[in-house]
């Protein structure tokens, strides 16, 4: 079968195995969604069966729980608490070591070379991922661990068939539909027949399903298809009024709100982790007790931590306020100046897994409520 860009089609349930071998086979590590320690998190996959089969996810501010579904659905939740940034921007990378040799020594540089399948990447993860693409590079200066890992993924997006209690991916205008940046997209049907409509990205995409069996989408098809998304586009927990928000924040540095969110907020940068946008990072110099290596590794922080903001001479940010502060005016304000969009994809993932439920669309509904409360320039970076 020819199978063009844009071409839609349908597989089988039992038929994603053979796409988890072909791109196996072709030497990527395939990665995708499956069950641990209680939550849906990214790791390894080899077998469908490791897939979540029959789970859903239960989300609200500071809850997150697991639940059996009615059916058998494999993308039948929301998010986890993991992004696809821990494989592109992990938490811990090594950007050089220094062995000694004798009176000299030399500087060794970690080139990663894994090939990367994702496979469940949702539209929201998707925006994600052209976010930090822009981050790390489009600039002048480029990450190069970033550029190594980045190259040569193969990206299986999946429409989204329901919707946490706290996403509000339709404000951002994120989701719940794949548009691009995927070789392919599925949508899960459950019918008389568990299937998959396939909808092909990219010419990696098509080469890749021309080794899976399947058949040309009818239009009843293509029609539940669009029904499931336009279900989960009404199903959202949560909305975010973006309507001048940048302005909004911007102008309101001094406003009494942050005052009451600090006071419940833990510092404990969770938002932060598991954001799947924010780039915060430190870098650290280690030596062995016997000095034959020297290690540099860059990890992820927060501006939330408050040595993060040290200058000579102390923190620029040593209150809670002005931390918090910091992080959300820079995530739907700041960085549209900076890279030209909102570093918010409406995830909910920051709301979910704050230990104390702060929710970023109720913040900001709070300050439009009781605009020009202060006014000020915030400068600095995330």
């Amino acid at each position: 079968m020819d199978i063009i860009v844009g071409a839609k089609l349908i597989v089988a349930r039992d038929e994603l195995q053979s796409l988890v071998d072909v791109l196996t086979a072709r030497a990527y590590r395939v990665l995708g969604p499956t069950l641990r320690d209680g939550a849906i998190v990214y790791d390894e996959i080899k077998r469908i069966e490791e897939l979540p089969a029959g789970w859903s996810d239960r989300q609200a501010a500071g809850s997150y729980r697991l639940e059996k579904r009615f059916d058998a659905a494999l993308f039948g939740y929301a998010v986890g608490p993991q992004s696809w940034k821990r494989f592109l921007h992990p938490p811990i990378e090594r950007l050089w070591q220094a062995p000694r040799e004798g009176e000299s020594f030399s500087v060794e540089q970690d080139v990663p070379a894994t090939k990367f399948a994702f496979l469940g990447v949702r539209a929201c993860e998707l925006r994600a991922i052209s976010i930090q693409d822009k981050v790390f590079l489009g600039g002048r200066y480029q990450n190069t661990g970033y550029q190594r890992r980045r190259q040569d993924n193969f990206i299986i997006a999946v429409n989204c068939g329901e919707a946490g209690g706290t996403c509000f991916c339709v404000s951002m205008q994120c989701g719940p539909k794949a548009e691009s940046g995927f070789d392919l997209a599925l949508t899960e049907l459950i019918r008389e027949k568990h299937e998959f409509l396939v909808e092909v990205g990219s010419a990696d995409g098509s080469d890749v399903l021309r080794h899976v069996r399947s058949r040309v989408a009818t239009p009843a098809d293509t029609a539940a298809a669009d029904a499931v998304v336009e279900r989960t586009a009404h199903q959202m927990g949560r909305t975010l009024d973006t309507n001048g928000v940048k302005d909004l924040l911007q102008g309101n540095l001094e406003h009494p709100r942050w005052d009451a969110v600090a006071e419940r907020c833990l510092s404990c940068a969770n938002c932060t982790m598991v954001c799947p946008t924010c780039f915060c990072t430190t870098v650290e110099d280690h030596t062995d007790l016997l000095n034959q290596m020297a290690v540099r590794e860059r990890k992820w922080d927060s501006c939330f931590t408050l040595d993060f903001s040290y200058l000579h001479g102390g923190s620029v940010r040593k209150q809670t306020r002005s931390r918090y502060r910091q992080w959300m005016t820079h995530k739907l304000a700041n960085w549209i100046d900076q890279f030209g969009t909102s570093g918010c994809v409406g995830c909910g993932r920051c709301i979910t897994w704050c230990p104390v439920g702060i929710d970023i669309t109720e913040e900001a509904a709070a300050i439009r409520s009781t605009p020009n409360a202060g006014k000020g320039v915030q400068r600095g970076g995330s």
